[in-house]
């Protein structure tokens, strides 16, 4: 029978044959369009949506069985079991309700598994908008398709919603008929439900294209006379599509081309991540190419069947400090899509770099245009009129955010942007900086002592300009602002600074600042010169000549070795400064000057000194007798109750977790953001009792593991281990040295980490292991080699390795000059295949070196405070005791070997301060690489100062000096294990000659 007559046969409902009977009126006028529309003799394509258009049951069962434990297959069993009878296929006709089918489906499911299922959680997930999500693949083939003239419709088996609504999780407008077997009461493969579709069409089984996951259904089609193609993989049927049609269905991606060299990410790794990130819906080839206006951060599109994302990574190589934050873009992008800022929408934020090489986040793809060139060439006049007022009123929407409604208002500081801004623009052209620049001279000194005051703080984009817009490709609307890198709290008016400096550049001038993953990286010097000279003519024309004699012919010189010479010391009014960075700013701004007593600190590190200052005098050395009776006694292994009182009390008052540098901690997420500078002032007051820096949560070697979380854990290793270290609950160590080689070569560590079936085994002898014998050590750092064949500095990984771990064997503790150091004392330890999870490693395989490198970042500088305090101690000691002891018919403070004694000590205490001080300072203002001469020097200088100084005060305490009666034994015994413990002395030594020779004349 032919399908004119079958529909005008009585068998039929009278609905079904009116609706053949128009859509062939319609067919009628609309044939000469689809004759020229490309598409060779097809007329239509008909999608099924499950498996085709959206995840199919099937797909989504399979992983949701593996997370709730549901034996493999139980679904897709009950979904065909009874067949056209079964509650699967009853329930997409129709016939039954939703609150039945799940009653009858739960119970076949149970009678499967033998187990109870929660077909509700399933039916909740297969129905969400999370997972029936349409694949983008598909949207754009039905946007092509559509374009060329020809028509589609959707023929699902699908059924109705608890609300009674039918479930049609795609957008009916890209569709000319929707046909939904709970509405129409016949399901494929009923071959009626097929004829009722091209009836509505009005086309013959020839003139169409059928898409479907399941054979059957293909089947019923083919034997109608439809063109089939069966939909394993979407991408795949795409492409067969599209050589039937002979017409693309895939557009481009604008600004995009091949990955570029060097550039490139492992596929494997990142298909497996996406898997686990998104589920089912990733199946399909990924495809992956690389946008052209990603500078700074490497930006990449990913295709996928289900998704259409972009991939965006911190670079390769080293890396300025603190640039490159694309944590701090996803954590704004998030805030501010809620606050109804026009953002993509980000999924995902990655921070191990062991997945694709470095930290990276994921967002949706958002289509549209970017502008390039900001004269708009091509535009009318009124059209970039519109473009810009469009800009200008998105800017007004970012500055308009509500900090505190938005979780934004610890984002950054609040005040003093400006100058916070100058000081790092300095160090980072310091860091990056190959030849002077004397116009960028004149403006580091010129800047800060002519900065307006700030009037407002919002959140500033730090880098608005045209190119970081996403436009409407048909209307002046931005769709979406990228690149929020730069982003923090400040001045609203550095964004539309920054967003005008266009129209004072010339067109062809590149806009771009030069970074590290530039592809024009080594042009960064002239065009750093072309707008260092054209800011220096603003201020030259805004008649601000202060430096108008300085000569261009002599540029200032800089030392990162000693002071500078006397005319860079001065500040532009004639004060004197004391930071060893010329161009660092004048005295008054305090986070950046020489801080040389505890005067001179900003008023809330001095309030917090002075607090420290009371706590230690009322609280600690006063029970020091007795904690040294504890470290003497039976229970010297067990944690001194006194102590942990003492923690709580220093907790109460906020001396805690005093130790993370700002540079690290920027939001004072996890400590008081201190510098480096303003902490070795507390630091030393510290060192002053061997308790104190435990009670303050600040004693090694907690504070360099806990600064190696900081730095390079995962969001899971902080949660895990960071926290209960922060909190106090839990001590570390860090499990480096070894007996059979010498360890102050680092890559000289034996130890062997192997891979194993997603496991680490880790084998290895080491000693010296500070804290792993104390009972509350529950956090072990592993370092061992990954890859003995790989280059000297990248076989060595770090592994966290839990305490409770089976084959960590405690052969002895350890003893320096006799003393124990309990309760947490320094082991020797045996790793006899000791099996880790593999994402306990630390950043990667190969990072070690790394690793144990940044460990020592403001932690290197720490025991020099502390020896400092040390030998303040010591000093103090011996000054009453030789005020009270007579030798020899006189009192001992008026012999003259103990007056020389006292002199030589305190002159040596000052030196020695000034260099940890001036050591910390340059950390903070030129960064720890700038600062590794210094770090050197001081490394080699305080340790054998403090030696020198302890010995003299034991000396004049004669026996006594020599008991433990006075802390001075043991502050002499950590003095001398520091020539050690904080690298040798020949390595420090040679350190600075090396860098001293190296040092331009």
């Amino acid at each position: 029978m032919c399908i004119r007559r079958l529909f005008q046969s009585s068998c039929l409902p009278w609905t079904w044959r009116a609706a053949f009977m128009k859509s062939m009126q319609c067919r009628q006028q609309r044939t000469h369009r689809w004759t020229h529309s490309g598409g060779g003799t097809y007329r239509a394509v008909i999608f099924d949506m499950g498996g085709v258009l959206i995840p199919s049951p099937a797909s989504v069962a399979a992983e949701w069985e593996v997370q709730n434990r549901i034996p493999s297959g139980t679904i897709l069993k009950a979904l065909i079991k009874g067949g056209e009878n079964g509650p699967w296929m009853t329930f997409m006709r129709g016939e039954i309700t939703t609150e039945d089918f799940l009653k009858e489906f739960g119970r076949l499911c149970f009678e499967i598994s033998e187990t109870s299922v929660p077909v509700d959680s399933f039916f909740s997930l297969l129905t969400s908008k999370q997972v029936a999500k349409q694949f983008p693949v598909m949207t754009e083939a039905i946007s092509q398709i559509r374009s060329k003239g020809l028509q589609t419709a959707v023929l699902s088996n699908n059924f109705r919603l608890p609300n009674g609504k039918s479930f049609l999780p795609v957008d009916q407008k890209q569709f000319d008929v929707v046909v939904e077997s709970c509405l129409e009461g016949i399901c494929k493969p009923d071959p009626r439900i097929y004829q009722l579709c091209l009836a509505r069409l009005g086309l013959q089984p020839s003139e169409s294209i059928f898409l479907d996951d399941l054979g059957p259904n293909l089947k019923a089609a083919a034997s109608l006379g439809i063109h089939t193609i069966k939909v394993d993989d979407p991408e795949a049927a795409v492409k067969e599509l599209e050589a039937l049609l002979g017409f693309p269905l895939r557009v481009g991606i604008p600004n995009t081309g091949p990955v570029r060299k060097n550039m490139e990410i492992p596929k494997d790794a990142l298909e497996k991540y996406l898997k686990g990130l998104l589920g089912t819906q990733t199946t399909g080839l990924l495809e992956l190419l690389q946008f052209d206006h990603g500078q700074s951060n490497p930006t990449y599109y990913i295709r996928l069947p289900s998704h259409q994302l972009v991939l965006r990574k911190k670079p390769p190589g080293t890396l300025l400090p603190s640039a490159h934050a694309i944590e701090r873009e996803f954590r704004i992008m998030k805030a501010l899509a809620k606050a109804g800022v026009p953002v993509p929408r980000v999924l995902d934020l990655c921070e191990d770099s062991s997945v694709i090489g470095t930290p990276f986040y994921l967002m949706e793809y958002c289509p549209g245009l970017i502008y390039k060139d900001p004269s708009l060439p091509g535009l009318e006049p009124s059209q970039r009129q519109a473009i810009y007022t469009a800009m200008n009123r998105v800017l007004c929407k970012i500055h308009s955010v509500d900090l505190q409604a938005a979780g934004l208002d610890d984002y950054g500081k609040q005040g003093d942007y400006l100058p916070r801004q100058v000081q790092t623009w300095t160090k980072q052209y310091r860091a990056a900086e190959t030849s002077t620049i004397p116009a960028m001279e004149r403006l580091i000194q010129w800047l800060p002592v002519h900065l307006p005051s700030q009037q407002r703080t919002t959140v500033v984009h730090g880098d608005f300009r045209l190119d970081n817009l996403l436009f409407h490709p048909d209307k002046p609307e931005v769709l979406a602002v990228l690149d929020w890198e730069l982003s923090t709290l400040g001045d609203p008016l550095a964004d539309v600074a920054y967003s005008c400096l266009a129209h004072y550049l010339p067109p062809s001038f590149p806009i771009l600042r030069g970074q590290a993953s530039s592809a024009t990286a080594e042009q960064s010097g002239k065009l750093a010169e072309f707008v260092a000279n054209l800011a220096w003519d603003f201020a030259v024309k805004e008649g601000f000549r202060v430096f108008k004699e300085m000569p261009a012919s002599k540029p200032l010189r800089r030392s990162y070795h000693t002071w500078a010479g006397s005319q860079s010391l001065l500040s532009p009014k004639g004060r004197r400064s004391y930071s060893s960075v010329p161009g660092a700013f004048p005295a008054h701004a305090s986070k950046t000057a020489l801080i040389i007593s505890p005067e001179g600190l900003s008023p809330p590190v001095r309030e917090l000194y002075d607090r420290l200052q009371r706590f230690m005098e009322q609280r600690v050395y006063p029970v020091e007798p007795e904690l040294q009776r504890h470290q003497a006694s039976a229970d010297r292994w067990s944690p001194s109750p006194l102590i942990e009182d003492l923690k709580e009390k220093a907790k109460a008052e906020g001396l805690w977790n005093l130790f993370l540098p700002l540079e690290i901690d920027p939001e004072k997420k996890y400590g008081a953001g201190l510098t480096n500078m303003e902490y070795a002032h507390l630091c030393e007051v510290m060192g002053m009792s061997l308790y104190a820096p435990e009670i303050f949560n600040c004693s090694a070697p907690d504070t360099g593991n806990m600064e190696l979380l900081v730095r390079y854990g995962t969001e899971e290793q902080k949660a895990r281990w960071l926290i209960p270290l922060l909190e106090g609950k839990a001590r570390s160590c860090f499990a480096m040295t070894e007996p059979q080689v010498a360890s102050s070569d680092a890559t000289n560590i034996e130890a062997s980490i192997r891979e194993e079936d997603g496991f680490y085994i880790l084998n290895g002898h080491k000693w010296w292991i500070s804290g792993i014998l104390d009972p509350r050590c529950q956090l072990c750092m592993f370092m061992g080699k990954t890859d003995p064949q790989a280059p000297s500095h990248q076989q060595q990984s770090v592994l966290l390795v839990p305490m409770d771990t089976p084959g960590i064997k405690v052969i002895r503790p350890l003893t320096v000059y006799g003393l124990e150091d309990a309760p947490g004392g320094h082991g020797e330890v045996r790793f006899e295949h000791v099996r880790v999870p593999r994402e306990n490693i630390v950043l990667g395989p190969g990072r070690g070196f790394e690793i144990a490198q940044g460990r020592l970042g403001p932690g290197r500088i720490h025991h020099c405070m502390r020896l400092i305090g040390f030998s303040e101690r010591a000093l103090a000691l011996m000054k009453a005791r030789v005020k009270s002891r007579v030798a020899f018919g006189k009192p001992l403070v008026e012999q003259g070997t103990i007056l020389a004694d006292i002199a030589q000590s305190r002159v040596e205490i000052e030196q020695a301060r000034l260099l940890v001080l001036k050591a910390a300072h340059l950390m903070d203002v030129a960064g720890n690489k700038a600062a590794a001469l210094d770090i050197a020097m001081i490394k080699m200088v305080a340790p054998s100062m403090a030696y020198r100084v302890i010995d003299r005060a034991i000396q004049a305490f004669g026996a006594a000096g020599l008991s433990s009666d006075y802390p001075l034994a043991q502050f002499f015994a950590w003095a001398r294990a520091l020539r050690l413990a904080d690298g040798p002395d020949e390595v420090h030594r040679a350190t600075v000659a090396k860098m001293e020779l190296k040092k331009r004349t």
